[in-house]
C-alpha cells in the first residue's frame, strides 16, 4: 500500500467526485489498505509494540469514521462495509 500507484487507484475508487480525497470512504479505504497491510508485518515482527500503537491508533480512527457514517447516512454506511469487506 506505500506506492503512490495503490493510494491513487483507492482513491480514484472509492472518491464521490473528481479530486474527492477527504470524504470518509476515501478515509476509510486508505486506512483499512494500511491496517492489511501492517498485519503481515506483524506475522513476522510479534514483538514491535510500537508499530502496534499505531495500529490501533488506525482502527480508533477507521471505527470512529464509520461511526460517523453510520449516524449521518446509513447507506452509504452499509455500502462501504460491503464494499471493503469488514463485516462477516
Amino acid at each position: 500500500m506505500d506506492t503512490n500507484m495503490t493510494k491513487q487507484q483507492i482513491i480514484e475508487a472509492f472518491a464521490q467526485n473528481e479530486g474527492d480525497t477527504g470524504s470518509p470512504e476515501v478515509q476509510i479505504a486508505l486506512l483499512t489498505a494500511r491496517i492489511e497491510s501492517l498485519k503481515a508485518h506483524f506475522a513476522m515482527h510479534k514483538k514491535d509494540h510500537h508499530s502496534r500503537r499505531g495500529l490501533l491508533q488506525m482502527v480508533g480512527k477507521r471505527r470512529k469514521l464509520l461511526n460517523y457514517l453510520k449516524n449521518t447516512e446509513i447507506e452509504r454506511y452499509r455500502a462501504i462495509l460491503i464494499k471493503l469487506e469488514l463485516r462477516k
